[in-house]
């Protein structure tokens, strides 16, 4: 059986083709990932794609989710390969959703309700669904939803200092995201680590191109984590602000006369390293311009940024009573040593070390450990590998309606 998974990221789309042949052997059939996607910066949008031992990587024009998942979806019919069944990856389900569906009408029309709830994530996921649906409609469909695995989250830590009436009349709580990676960066670094989960202690860092976070898991639990109600708080992102002083949105849309949604477009799309480096939203732009003439405000967003996360990371070290494990993951925490780093720097207070060497050989494709030997607190790079989690829900859910 051949499942094709889609993940939208903020900024990118991921897509892969798993040959579902057991339980665990689920080899890769195809590979793809567009980046850039809608990013506004120097440098253009550009696919990557790996399938029966060939790689290319081109540079191709994407305006959004939509375009990107129908030129995806024309090279899988081009090289005639057949789909049994699609996942996908839904960041949001409010109170809808509290495990991986079936796509029905009643399921659209729910996930059509959760819009607003991520609206930078939530709206590209449902256009990459109706793509599917438009040039696959007899494939079974799924999606499975980003917040399950803080579910474990205390009362203490996800409740907000708001009239009860109100909470409990909306349901506003944290929900936290990225949870489909931290399930496999869990699993992961206690595997590489030869311990079980209930004996580490990780903060782990989701680091995107588009979206980031932090979590504190004990356990292999989720305690706490940087996001909130929706995927706006916490961390200075690409294009969102992350934590503010909530007068401020007040204040602005008073100043500037900005109706709820052109304030929320603001704060989403327009804010984090975008908003102040004035160029680009890619940290990656950020770093290089750094060094130039005019890189007073890059090096501005990078410093905002490596502040932000060094403050949640010391944070949650406190909440965890120290850890055991610092975990870097997705593309900027795998891809970029430099930044890593920086995040380090003046950590032996909790007995971390980071190895420059072993840091910058760190190996995109696998776990890497990059602390020194020395060090009490191990850090490793672990690859999100998303896309595996959500086949492996969409084997379970097809066994359950069996």
């Amino acid at each position: 059986m051949n499942i094709l998974v889609f993940n939208c990221g903020s900024s990118s789309l991921t897509y892969k083709i798993f040959e579902a042949t057991g339980d665990e052997d689920i080899p890769v059939l195809l590979s793809g990932k567009f980046h850039r996607v809608g990013v506004v910066g120097r440098e253009p949008s550009y696919s990557e794609i790996s399938y029966q031992g060939n790689s290319q990587k081109e540079i191709v024009s994407v305006r959004n989710h939509r375009e990107a998942s129908a030129l995806a979806l024309k090279h899988i019919r081009a090289n005639k390969i057949g789909i049994d069944c699609i996942g996908h990856r839904v960041v949001h389900g409010g109170g809808y959703f509290q495990k991986t569906e079936l796509i029905t009408g009643t399921v659209i029309r729910k996930l059509r309700r959760c819009l607003p709830l991520a609206p930078i994530h939530n709206p590209i996921a449902l256009d990459v669904i109706e793509e599917c649906m438009k040039t696959f409609p007899s494939v079974t469909q799924y999606v499975t939803f980003d917040s399950a695995f803080h579910s474990t989250i205390p009362p203490y830590a996800y409740t907000y200092a708001l009239p009860r009436k109100i909470i409990e009349q909306f349901g506003f709580r944290k929900y936290g995201f990225h949870g489909i990676s931290y399930l496999n960066a869990t699993r992961e670094a206690t595997r590489f680590l030869h311990q079980p989960p209930g004996r580490l202690r990780i903060v782990a860092c989701h680091l995107g191109t588009g979206g980031s976070s932090v979590a504190a898991i004990e356990d292999g639990r989720s305690i706490d984590t940087s996001m909130g109600y929706s995927p706006l708080s916490g961390l200075m992102m690409s294009t969102r602000c992350g934590d503010i002083d909530p007068m401020l949105a007040i204040y602005i849309m008073a100043a500037f006369e900005y109706r709820s949604s052109e304030l929320e477009e603001m704060l989403n799309k327009r804010s984090g390293m975008l908003g102040v480096s004035g160029f680009s939203s890619d940290i990656r732009d950020i770093a290089r311009q750094m060094s130039e003439d005019d890189g007073e405000r890059a090096s501005l967003a990078f410093a905002m940024y490596v502040h932000r996360l060094k403050k949640y990371i010391g944070s949650y070290i406190i909440i965890l009573k120290g850890i055991d494990a610092l975990v870097f993951t997705d593309d900027i925490g795998v891809g970029n040593y430099s930044l890593r780093e920086k995040i380090c720097e003046d950590m032996a207070w909790c007995g971390l070390r980071l190895d420059e060497a072993r840091n910058r050989k760190a190996v995109p494709e696998g776990v890497s450990l990059i602390s020194a030997d020395d060090s009490r607190v191990r850090v490793l790079t672990i690859p999100a590998w998303e896309e595996r989690t959500i086949c492996l829900e969409g084997i379970n859910l097809l066994r359950r309606d069996a």
